[in-house]
């Protein structure tokens, strides 16, 4: 590559988190065991407005579920991805339809084609990293 196309920098990150107000969970999950349910509840309790995105659930946490980003209708600060890899083309697609301002891809998840898609749509990308554990890092250190 011939250019940075993920946000590695702690202070770029931290304005990300200090900065949303929506987040879109996209395979958001009813099960209590799954991390996109528990990584929802955190940001939830964190003050987020959260937006669960899953085609299977027309409710989660209490919220009007939808079957994609770009189906929400309204701005979009963050697309968090609990998706495998294979799949974030199609994801980051839909951020950029919905004219997402990050597509957050969870840890574990890396495809740089998707990360290339969103970046050259102009949005900020950052892969392979968990946001709540970003966000308990760089925004509440004490926890």
């Amino acid at each position: 590559m011939t250019s940075r196309v993920t946000i590695e920098e702690d202070d770029e990150l931290r304005e990300i988190l200090r900065d949303a107000r929506t987040i879109a969970v996209v395979g958001a999950s009813a099960d209590p065991g799954r991390d996109s349910n528990m990584i929802a509840q955190f940001l939830l309790r964190a003050g987020y407005d959260v937006i669960p995105v899953n085609p299977k659930y027309n409710e989660l946490f209490g919220l009007k579920c939808y079957p994609t980003v770009a189906s929400i209708g309204r701005q979009v600060d963050i697309v968090d991805v609990f998706r495998r890899s294979e799949f974030m083309e199609e994801t980051a697609r839909d951020a950029t339809d919905a004219k997402a301002g990050v597509l957050w891809m969870q840890l574990g998840i890396e495809n740089y084609n998707a990360a290339r898609l969103a970046a050259d749509s102009g949005i900020k990308v950052v892969m392979n990293r968990c946001i709540m554990v970003e966000h308990r890092r760089l925004l509440r250190k004490s926890s």
